[in-house]
């Protein structure tokens, strides 16, 4: 039941959490993507900010609803 809960205390903070979470990854794709594209590697557009955010909460809520489902099946 420890595991479980981790997991939700994770997933509620990737959901509060995500904007910055978001903005760090973003920065660091759009770094790799550069570094790709100077030696020749031609790779498709960085996704914009508000869809990265989006997929991180989305991810933190999945997370949460996954871990709600565990724990009410395991308590009963």
């Amino acid at each position: 039941m420890a595991i479980e809960t981790a997991r939700l205390l994770l997933g509620l903070l990737l959901a509060a959490l995500h904007r910055p979470i978001a903005d760090f990854m973003l920065e660091r794709e759009r770094s790799l993507v550069l570094a790709f594209r100077e030696r020749g590697m031609p790779l498709p557009a960085v996704p914009r900010a508000e869809t990265v955010r989006n997929i991180y909460f989305s991810i933190g809520i999945f997370i949460v609803v996954i871990e709600m489902l565990r724990i009410y099946q395991l308590t009963r």
